[in-house]
């Protein structure tokens, strides 16, 4: 076991299905009346954050004070870096105030091993460039898990995921994710949208994915990264939605079965082009519920000595 989370490579597919296994617990206490646990009473999680963001900085932090962690948050534009701190200096100031793990986002591909290496707390890759998004694979993977009651792997299962690969640190993850538990995972984008090392299997073309036998089992669109990108790799957006965009058309030729994800936040009418409320089998929803169970078994595994049965059975703290 690890004491830090940079990648899923390096998690691993027994560290993926310990994770998973552990959110089930996780998702049992936040049905609780109250749910919040003693677990990481003592503990501090403190969220860094370089870039924006919404639903991985709530998640964690919701998840960190349902585990009775204390949590500290990083305020990069009232900070000492504006005087010109180092990012080394910066983290190594902050773990002497006792912080037990860092949770942190930056713009640069690799940072996280850096600061992993700066100090001896725990360390989670919350975003790192185009690189990783390593709780975002975990998240996507137990959603369809519980979607489906596939708790031992997903062996035959077919997954698609649309879009502006190039710039996702999502599908670099999530594919990761997918590929460990045995899913089959298809990248389907334009040529300029692909990164230079692409996946085992790409496709350029949508609808021949969506039209092959027995279509698709999970349908992930990707949001168009439009602040990362500094030339004009599509056309126009109206010609991407066009020929890679979930619309009404494609949505009613949906397998029946098939579940719709996307990461958020969606730029609607352009990569999702109908109201996912109207799509029996879209989760959109569920993936942010069910990240805050993934990024709670995700700070216990690398913070807690106990086990689930001895520190989450308690009583809730008052």
């Amino acid at each position: 076991m690890s004491r830090s989370l940079l990648s899923i490579e390096e998690l691993g597919t027994a560290g993926v299905q310990r994770i998973l296994d552990l959110a089930d617990t996780m998702a049992e206490v936040n049905r609780r009346p109250n749910p919040k646990v003693p677990a990481l009473r003592g503990k501090t999680v403190c969220s860094v954050f370089f870039e924006d963001s919404t639903r991985t900085r709530l998640s964690f932090e919701t998840a960190a004070k349902r585990l009775s962690a204390d949590t500290m948050t990083f305020a990069v534009s009232q900070s000492s870096l504006n005087k010109g701190e180092s990012l080394r200096d910066t983290i190594e100031t902050i773990a002497a105030m006792g912080v037990d793990a860092f949770v942190i986002r930056h713009k640069s591909t690799g940072a996280p091993w850096l600061v992993d290496g700066w100090t001896n707390a725990a360390v989670i890759n919350a975003g790192d460039g185009w690189h990783s998004h390593p709780t975002q694979g975990l998240l996507d993977t137990y959603t369809v898990r519980t979607a489906l009651n596939r708790p031992d792997g997903f062996d035959g299962l077919r997954v698609a995921i649309v879009g502006d690969i190039k710039h996702s640190r999502v599908a670099r993850s999530t594919t990761a994710a997918f590929t460990a538990l045995g899913a089959d995972v298809t990248w389907v984008a334009p040529r300029t949208l692909l990164p230079p090392v692409v996946h085992e299997h790409v496709e350029n073309d949508i609808d021949a994915v969506l039209d092959r036998d027995g279509g698709v089992d999970v349908l992930y669109m990707l949001r168009m990264q439009q602040e990362r990108m500094n030339e004009a790799l599509v056309p126009n957006l109206r010609e991407y939605t066009a020929r890679f965009g979930l619309t009404p058309e494609r949505a009613a030729r949906l397998a029946p079965h098939t579940l719709v994800m996307h990461p958020g936040p969606m730029n609607r009418g352009v990569e999702v082009a109908v109201d996912p409320a109207e799509l029996p089998g879209a989760l959109i929803t569920q993936q942010v519920t069910n990240g805050i169970a993934v990024r709670m078994a995700v700070l216990f595994d690398l913070l807690s000595a106990e086990s689930p049965e001895q520190s989450l059975t308690e009583g809730p703290t008052t």
